[in-house]
């Protein structure tokens, strides 16, 4: 598996030093309950633009009760301007009970995070293989039943259905990953590499594949090609659901 140096891109200066900040004006409401704050997710990836997204930050505590929470909600801040923080408050026995039920989300954040403060509590911990290859198919055949309803109730809506395309990228980028820890190899950095040694390994065509990723950062408005490019990515994510039903994970 990957370290996470491997998979982490570091953050702009202007981001960490706002994310300190964040993380300063809560740290009075959590007290000693605070364990660990980290980024996570798109923040750490090439060409995060923080005008566009926002920031995971997963803010670790020992205890989560009434009173803590109160004091919480005041303390968050609130800006108008980027960049715009999305946190996710857990306890450390909500992550250790939670390692079976959501094993991909805690693979991609324990694979890609940055400690920004407190100690390392994610580091030791160990995500059961055993429900990864069910919640990857779950989440595959959800996805792949939500694209197909929506390309037949758009009908020829080109903008829509482009939207529909370019939403779905970042859910599916960590899917095929996904798809290839269950194969036992560890995912590349970059997407487009992720998406080529899928489609190599699981016998599906790559360009097909690439394409709502294409659509999410080429940076092109929808145009003519959007509707071929939606029925080739549908085509192939048929193609994985039947591969992956057929997969058997020791």
């Amino acid at each position: 598996m990957p370290t996470r140096g491997e998979l982490r891109i570091e953050p702009s200066p202007e981001i960490l030093s706002a994310t300190r900040r964040w993380v300063d004006a809560v740290r009075p409401a959590l007290g000693s309950e605070l364990l660990a704050a980290y980024l996570s997710g798109s923040v750490l990836t090439q060409g995060f633009d923080p005008r566009q997204s926002r920031i995971n930050l997963l803010v670790v505590a020992r205890a989560l009760a009434v009173p803590t929470l109160e004091r919480l909600r005041q303390a968050i801040p609130v800006s108008k301007k980027p960049p715009h923080f999305d946190p996710l408050f857990l306890t450390g026995g909500q992550i250790e009970k939670s390692l079976d039920s959501f094993p991909i989300e805690w693979l991609e954040i324990q694979e890609r995070n940055l400690l920004i403060e407190g100690e390392d509590v994610l580091r030791p911990l160990e995500v059961p293989r055993t429900y990864l290859r069910l919640q990857c198919e779950h989440e595959l055949r959800g996805k792949h039943i939500q694209l197909r309803q929506a390309y037949l109730l758009l009908g020829q809506d080109a903008a829509e259905l482009d939207r529909v395309l370019k939403a779905t990228a970042s859910s599916f980028a960590t899917l095929f990953r996904t798809l290839l820890r269950l194969r036992g190899e560890p995912p590349p950095a970059e997407t487009p590499q992720v998406i080529e040694r899928v489609a190599d390994i699981y016998g599906v065509d790559a360009q097909g594949l690439l394409s709502a990723h294409l659509a999410r950062y080429s940076g092109r408005s929808h145009t003519a090609e959007t509707d071929a490019s939606f029925r080739r990515f549908l085509a192939e994510v048929d193609r994985l659901v039947i591969a992956i039903d057929e997969l058997r994970v020791s």
